[in-house]
């Protein structure tokens, strides 16, 4: 008997699970299941998350990308995030992340668990000083494994773990330091409170406990880089390397404990540092899923970070990555509203889609030809329902729509597309008006 889908996989079970996602992403399921029991294909989903739609993260399988939202104590207006939660699925992204970190957040994520076909994933360091009523000094350790479970036991199918940031990973931080220290909101927490009370990380100490509460519900574990520069200064420094090569090694301590892996990766990186660092983490870290939050190519476009992250990301998923996490244009400014959300899911999906067809992912040139084709014939209406986002298409049309409606605005009459159609077509293209 198993309960984990790595677990049944190592058995040669094929699941439900399995099944529906071999079916989405057009492979022949066994060749899923043997990726399963490498560890280098993940399929969140948690047992108690029943509205799921499953879906495949790693070798092979198409990019996904995940949507970060949750209240604040700035900002704790629930029926926002629904919203944002309902733009998200209706843009296709397969995953969401409550980052609530503001009063009691488990009725919100008992609810967005229930209604969610997208993989829901948490970060339980953020919800623990809410969760239990205590100051972060006051935590213990084994209070971090009471939040953990918690969130297990309401449904959610990942949860980001920051147990890589050590005393070793400490010590070469503060030996070589940084531009912009840690930037992890989660790694600078779990910094504070093991300065503060002088102990090991307890999701280190405890790595074994906490993997076994991740197995009873099948919550992927997703290895959190406390360390990820946040900067283009500070990538691929030695604080990042060292934590990576923690996170190789407990990724190898999860996957014996039949516990599904992902790894997390950089935030900022220049261009040219992309393709290395994807190569050095699938070595690191036995080639598990890479699961990357941008990366962010430049620091000085506030406000346009959902298009330095796009950029960044298609390269990233070009060489390795399989799992992008949004930026919206509210990065390092505020608490994304609902058009962010849009902006930021829409850029992150094109950089996936990009880099699909970069990889050779089946079929993913195959939206790419149809809108082609349908451009070739001027077919507009099948050129919105091809769209990433199709309202937003018609609305540039329309806005300043042709004469003729077998071409735009921008050419009218001389539309490439229009004057070869009619030459081949054995018609005479003429441009004066009569």
């Amino acid at each position: 008997m198993y309960k984990t889908q790595l677990e049944a996989a190592k058995q040669g079970v094929i699941t439900p699970e399995m099944e529906a996602v071999a079916a989405k992403e057009n492979i022949a399921v066994e060749t899923l299941r043997e990726r399963i029991a490498k560890g280098t294909v993940v399929i969140p989903a948690n047992v108690n998350h029943k509205s799921l739609s499953p879906e495949g993260i790693g070798e092979g399988m198409k990019t996904k990308i995940n949507v970060n939202l949750g209240i604040s104590g700035d900002c704790h207006d629930y029926s926002e995030e629904f919203a944002k939660v309902k733009m998200a699925i209706d843009f296709g992204a397969e995953a969401i992340m409550d980052l609530s970190n503001y009063g009691k957040t488990h009725t919100f994520r008992q609810e967005l668990v229930e209604m969610s076909p997208a993989m829901i994933g948490t970060v339980p360091m953020y919800d623990a000083v809410g969760y239990l009523e205590k100051d972060l000094k006051s935590i213990t350790a084994k209070d971090f494994l009471r939040v953990v479970e918690a969130h297990c036991e309401a449904g959610v199918d990942f949860v980001t773990i920051h147990a890589g940031i050590n005393r070793k990973t400490i010590e070469t931080f503060k030996q070589a330091p940084r531009l912009t220290n840690i930037v992890s909101r989660g790694g600078s927490l779990l910094f504070a409170w093991m300065e503060m009370t002088g102990n090991e990380n307890p999701f280190y100490e405890y790595y074994d406990e906490l993997c076994d509460i991740l197995y009873r519900y099948d919550v992927t574990i997703s290895l959190g880089d406390a360390m990820r520069p946040g900067s283009t200064h500070d990538a691929t420094d030695a604080a990042q390397i060292t934590e990576l090569i923690e996170l190789g090694i407990l990724t190898k301590r999860a996957w014996e404990k039949n516990v599904q892996v992902m790894i997390e990766g950089p935030g900022h990186m220049a261009l040219n540092e992309i393709k290395a660092n994807m190569e050095i983490q699938k070595r690191l870290c036995h080639n598990a899923p890479f699961y990357v939050l941008g990366p962010l190519v430049t620091d000085v476009a506030p406000g346009y970070d959902h298009i330095t992250s796009a950029i960044g990301g298609a390269i990233a998923a070009t060489y390795g990555a399989d799992f992008l996490c949004y930026v919206t244009p509210a990065e390092h400014l505020r608490l994304p509203d609902v058009n962010d959300v849009r902006e930021g899911v829409i850029a992150s999906k094109i950089a996936a889609h990009a880099a699909d067809i970069a990889k050779g992912i089946p079929g993913a040139r195959d939206w790419d030809d149809k809108m082609s084709d349908a451009r070739r014939r001027l077919d507009w209406e099948e050129m919105f329902s091809l769209a990433i986002d199709g309202k937003k298409a018609r609305e540039y049309f329309e806005s300043k729509p042709p004469q003729d409606r077998h071409s735009c605005s921008m050419c009218g009459k001389m539309c490439a597309m229009r004057t070869v159609n009619h030459i081949l077509d054995g018609k005479d293209v003429t441009l004066m008006d009569k």
